[in-house]
Formats: C-alpha cells, sequence, structure tokens
C-alpha cells in the first residue's frame, strides 16, 4: 500500500470554508482513482467526492455544489475544497485511493466504482472536521 497523510481538518463556524490535503509518498496518477470519505462515530463510512485518473469526479448530493475534488498529479496530493460548511458535515474525513480497475468496472460505472469504500484499497489517518452553529 501507499501510505495517505491527510491535513487541513479544524473547527470552522458554518458558512465557513476548509481545504484538506492528502499528501501521497506515491505517484497519484497511477491511482484509478482517489476520494474522500467521512464517518461518525458509529456510523457507516460514507463516500463525498471522488476523482478519477481522466478527471472524472463524482460528488455525494448533500454536498455537490459546496465541495469540490481535485488533484495535483505534480505534488502527489489530493484536496477537497469545502465551502459553505454545515454543522452536518462534522466528521472525521479520510482520504483512499484505488490501485486499479476492479474487474466489474465497466458494468458497474465510475459513480458506483469510486464512491464505494469497499473498492479502496489505501487509507489515511483521517483529519476530524468540525462546524458549529
Amino acid at each position: 500500500g501507499v501510505p495517505l497523510v491527510e491535513s487541513g481538518g479544524g473547527s470552522v463556524q458554518s458558512g465557513g470554508s476548509l481545504r484538506l490535503s492528502c499528501a501521497a509518498s506515491g505517484y497519484t496518477y497511477k491511482y484509478f482513482c482517489m476520494g474522500w470519505f467521512r464517518q461518525a462515530p458509529g456510523m457507516e463510512r460514507e463516500g463525498v467526492a471522488a476523482i478519477g485518473r481522466d478527471g472524472t469526479t463524482s460528488y455525494a448530493d448533500s454536498v455537490k455544489g459546496r465541495f469540490t475534488i481535485s488533484q495535483d498529479n505534480a505534488k502527489n496530493t489530493l484536496y477537497l475544497q469545502m465551502n459553505s460548511l454545515k454543522p452536518e458535515d462534522t466528521d472525521m474525513y479520510y482520504c483512499a485511493a484505488v490501485l486499479a480497475a476492479p474487474s466489474d468496472y465497466l458494468y458497474t460505472g465510475f459513480s458506483s466504482t469510486c464512491m464505494a469504500k469497499h473498492h479502496y484499497d489505501d487509507w489515511g489517518q483521517g483529519t476530524q472536521v468540525t462546524v458549529s452553529e
């Protein structure tokens, strides 16, 4: 696996912004897709946003229009720009990478593949985001 290290979490007020970063020790352009997931205590980890090698993106409905995922292959870094933050965005945020396309990708498509946590091979340790009223 390739170590992934998140940073940029913190505490902000509702309506504020944060930018999360995920530094990879390997070459990000080699990954089939990378994504951001979030998880609250006792809850399932859910997909927030994903980006493919060709720049294709997918977002959870709850963050569309507010969050933007991007990738800088020169810096081997994944980003998540989060604007108009809401208290319900409070979670631990994780970045993750899919090393190669799964065998059924042609049938499932980008969103079903890269927004599903079970397809991911490598995970970071997480960074906490807290949004207050």
